[in-house]
């Protein structure tokens, strides 16, 4: 029988006993780490155009009838007032208290037809709320390549850069149509009807195509013979991995879901091998220490009360100016360089540092210090190309520390864990600049304009 996520917490006695110890395999990219190289394959989507393949390694789960946009507007944060068809949003999930569970990408497909798409997290949400809450709704999940057997149901690439429009109009034999961010669109390519989401996930220009996985083959084979002279280049796991260290976003916080009573009969529901792993500096027993808000990760703007959702009494409930800000930490080279380098040298080194993206935990969460005193986590770290950076993505209490200013991230554990991703390391302290999120001025500026 499966182990279900409140057995496997009764068993070891704490969530954080769960997480930080977990067997979990790393977590992986199921597509090419590197078409040529992960360098050169980020500075693609700065300097021409990058195309990413997001076929494989996300979930999705298709929600059809009329009680599908109820589920879903119940569920998020986000208004669904004027959310018609060929729309796609941001989906946010929080718990009763207000405190995030996940995001993922939801698109209005047809009426009454939705496509949730993006990690696990929030999707097992939205399954266990249709499966148990009455709805009229139908539901089909497919797993990432991981998990599934088989080809996924859709295929999805991305194309991002400042030549992705040149490609698809001459794909398309003249001017596309204007697409609004997060609108939806249909591109006829290589004899196909595809459709397209507009959005970046670096802040670049780009596009969202997909259809059915049996065209797949033959639209990226269009693709790569009409991009050719724009420079498209094939950008593979390890260069798309660090894409969101430039957009500002966070892949995966800590989900609040492993202490509420409310959420009990959810953790019953959910297997154990779902629950996922946490590493990093900061060690509170306390699993609650790692939960979020909306606003701490910047989603204030998405936050609407014109409907009735799970956890908005708890969000209208905080108060002003309380919640933390989402921001990009610049790690000092010399730092990084000198825990790199004591690898090479007598002594337990630090904590190893990969490169492009050194997060080893699906939940990284390191302390952010100031003056001595804790300030902040910081999450998602990895390197730049495009800015010769190494840099995280944190969220700092109010206050504390603004731009420009130097803070100090701890890196390693300490005890180190069990994890399978974990060596016998010393922890290191990393000075940092506190710079904006979205890092890159090009997404800060550019990212949501029509």
């Amino acid at each position: 029988m499966t182990e279900t996520l409140q057995a496997a917490i009764e068993r070891l006695g704490s969530p954080t006993e769960l997480l930080r110890n977990s067997q979990a395999s790393p977590t992986v990219f199921p597509v090419t780490p590197e078409f040529s190289n992960w360098r050169s394959e980020q500075r693609s989507w700065r300097t021409s155009c990058a195309l990413l393949d997001q076929s494989h390694h996300m979930t999705d789960l298709f929600l059809r009838g009329p009680g599908a946009e109820a589920l879903l507007s119940g569920l998020a944060v986000n208004s669904f007032a004027t959310f018609p068809a060929d729309r796609a949003k941001q989906f946010i999930a929080v718990n009763h208290q207000g405190q995030l569970i996940g995001d993922a990408i939801l698109a209005h497909l047809e009426e009454d037809s939705y496509n949730l798409v993006g990690h696990p997290m929030v999707l097992d949400w939205v399954q266990f709320h249709a499966e148990t809450g009455g709805h009229d709704v139908e539901m089909e999940r497919d797993g990432n390549s991981i998990v599934r057997p088989g080809d996924p149901r859709l295929f999805r690439y991305e194309l991002q850069g400042p030549t992705a429009p040149a490609i698809i109009e001459k794909l398309i034999g003249g001017p596309a149509q204007h697409i609004g961010f997060f609108h939806m669109g249909r591109f006829p390519i290589a004899g196909l009807e595809v459709r397209s989401i507009r959005h970046g996930m670096a802040g670049q220009p780009g596009y969202e195509l997909f259809g059915p996985w049996a065209d797949g083959a033959r639209v990226r084979d269009a693709l790569l013979e009409t991009g050719a002279e724009f420079g498209l280049t094939q950008v593979g796991a390890k260069g798309y991995s660090t894409a969101n260290l430039e957009s500002g976003w966070v892949p995966s916080p800590v989900p609040a879901i492993f202490s509420d009573d409310a959420l009990r009969a959810y953790r019953e529901w959910l297997p154990a091998a779902a629950a996922g792993s946490l590493g990093g500096s900061f060690a509170s027993p306390e699993i609650e220490d790692y939960y979020l808000t909306p606003y701490d990760l910047g989603y204030g703007r998405s936050v609407a009360f014109d409907h009735d959702f799970i956890g908005s009494d708890a969000l209208r409930g905080l108060p002003e100016g309380s919640h933390r800000h989402k921001v990009t930490l610049v790690w000092n080279p010399d730092d990084v360089q000198e825990a790199i380098g004591s690898l090479m040298r007598p002594g337990l080194p630090a904590k190893y540092i990969e490169l492009p993206k050194a997060r080893y935990a699906l939940y990284q969460v390191d302390l952010v210090f100031r003056d001595g005193a804790a300030i902040g986590q910081s999450f998602d770290c990895g390197y730049i190309a495009n800015e010769q950076s190494f840099v995280s993505l944190a969220s700092l209490d109010p206050g504390t520390a603004g731009l420009g200013d130097e803070v100090t991230v701890l890196w390693g554990e300490e005890p180190n864990s069990n994890k399978l991703q974990v060596e016998p390391h010393r922890q290191v302290a990393v000075r940092a600049t506190v710079a904006p999120a979205p890092f890159v001025q090009f997404a800060r500026e550019n990212y949501r304009v029509a």
